[in-house]
C-alpha cells in the first residue's frame, strides 16, 4: 500500500479500518457483520463511515459490482504509525520514554514482547549516528 499522508480516523473509523485490515476487501455487509459481533451497530450507519471514509481517502471503493466492496488504502503499520506520533506529540511532550514507560506499566507486557522490544533498542542503537 502506498505510504500518503491521510487524516487521523476517528474511532469508529479505526475500528473499520482493523477488519478490512484483517480480513482484507470487505462489502459493507461483511464489515457490518464482524462489527457486530462486539457491539450493535446498524447497516447504514456502517455505509455512510465508510462513504466518509472513502471520500477522505481511508479507503478505496470498488464500484465493478453490485455490492461494492472496500479495502483499506493505507497499511496498518502507518496508521498505527501516525497515531503513535501524535499521542507522542500530545501527551508525551515528544518523548519516547515517557510514552513507552506509560505503555508498560498501564498494562503488563509478555516476555517475548520485553525481548521484542530490547532487540528493537539494540537495532535503533546500531543505527544511531555518532555523535560530535
Amino acid at each position: 500500500m502506498p505510504k500518503v499522508k491521510l487524516p487521523r480516523p476517528t474511532d469508529a473509523e479505526l475500528q473499520i479500518l482493523q477488519v478490512l485490515w484483517v480480513q482484507g476487501p470487505c462489502t459493507v455487509r461483511e464489515v457490518q457483520s464482524t462489527l457486530e459481533r462486539q457491539r450493535t451497530v446498524g447497516y447504514t450507519t456502517v455505509l455512510k463511515l465508510m462513504q466518509i471514509m472513502a471520500e477522505k481517502g481511508l479507503v478505496e471503493r470498488d464500484e465493478t459490482e453490485r455490492a461494492h466492496v472496500y479495502r483499506a488504502r493505507v497499511a496498518q503499520e502507518q496508521t498505527q504509525r501516525q497515531l503513535a506520533g501524535h499521542l507522542l506529540k500530545r501527551a508525551f511532550g515528544g518523548s519516547a520514554t515517557k510514552l513507552m514507560m506509560q505503555a508498560l506499566a498501564s498494562q503488563k507486557a509478555s516476555t517475548e514482547e520485553i525481548a521484542r522490544m530490547r532487540e528493537m533498542l539494540e537495532q535503533f542503537e546500531k543505527r544511531k549516528e555518532p555523535r560530535q
